[in-house]
């Protein structure tokens, strides 16, 4: 009884914000349920819909995989990167340490309004300054080919947290084992892939798994971005499907609040809801499995 006692909030904290949760999903994805009229039984029918019926459920999962896939890697290569220049530089640290963090400190929807205007095909800074020196400028949130990089560079943008990560597990590396790779001969890039590389492999593991999570959660800066760009406003009478331009940044959360407070088919977005989190514990229980080989052990 003490150590069930000892456990009670962890017990009924998971019970209230994840077993149940999880539970009512499963069983409206079962359902015809419009939050209106009384829900009905309808077995597989949503699930047949989704998976099979309806072509956003599939243009929704590749972008999700894509942004996974691009996000992830772009960032956490990026944020070493940051992380070797702000440990190596002699000085003026502080400055390029404050200058990488604060862009991570931006609320994410006036980052991505910001953002929106500076890569504005028409009037943009950085189109402007692209044609000046006489390189094509991209239409960025507007066209479908760039609108899923636009966002990467977004993200590449607020990477401060990772650079603040991996600048602390690199400053921990011991300095013995580069004067004895020195010594060997080795240069600047041998010593980076056989000392600082397998140094830092359980951080590089936590940032992609965490990676992987975030992504599979993006929702907020795509919405903000294709509103700003197609020009909608929040107005009564007026609608905005995600997924500016022509689905290109449809994502599955999108996908569940589409679905769910815009169609107000619940149980389709139970479906998919369910989907996005299957693909998540399989991510990540993936690479906990693969983490031996990643942190170099037996």
């Amino acid at each position: 009884m003490v150590i069930l006692a000892f456990l009670s909030p962890w017990l009924i904290g998971t019970t209230v914000f994840f077993v149940y949760p999880l539970l009512s999903t499963v069983w409206f994805s079962f359902l015809h349920y419009d939050q209106i009229t009384p829900a009905t039984w309808v077995g597989l029918r949503n699930w047949t819909y989704v998976l099979t019926e309806y072509d956003g459920f599939w243009q929704a999962l590749r972008n999700t995989l894509w942004f996974v896939a691009a996000m992830v890697t772009s960032r956490v290569v990026f944020g070493i990167g940051l992380g070797l220049l702000v440990t190596k530089v002699k000085t003026g640290t502080r400055t390029f340490r404050t200058l990488f963090y604060l862009p991570y400190l931006a609320p994410p929807v006036a980052a991505t309004i910001a953002f929106a205007f500076l890569l504005n095909p028409g009037t943009g800074a950085v189109n402007t300054i692209l044609g000046a020196v006489g390189i094509p400028t991209p239409g960025w949130f507007n066209d479908e080919h760039w609108a899923k990089p636009a966002l990467t560079l977004l993200a590449l943008w607020g990477v401060g947290d990772l650079m603040v990560i991996f600048m602390a597990a690199l400053l921990d590396v011991p300095r013995e084992l580069y004067e004895a790779a020195e010594l060997d001969g080795a240069g600047a890039v041998r010593r980076f892939r056989w000392v600082t590389l397998p140094m830092i492999r359980p951080i590089v593991l936590f940032a992609v798994v965490t990676g992987v999570i975030q992504t599979m959660q993006y929702y907020t800066q795509a919405v903000v971005a294709g509103k700003v760009a197609s020009g909608i406003v929040d107005a009564p009478g007026t609608s905005f499907e995600p997924g500016y331009p022509h689905g290109s940044t449809l994502t599955l959360p999108q996908l569940v609040y589409s679905l769910g407070f815009q169609r107000f088919d619940t149980g389709s977005a139970c479906v998919v809801a369910l989907v996005l989190f299957a693909l998540a514990m399989a991510f990540t229980s993936l690479l906990l499995r693969r983490r031996a080989g990643l942190l170099g052990e037996d």
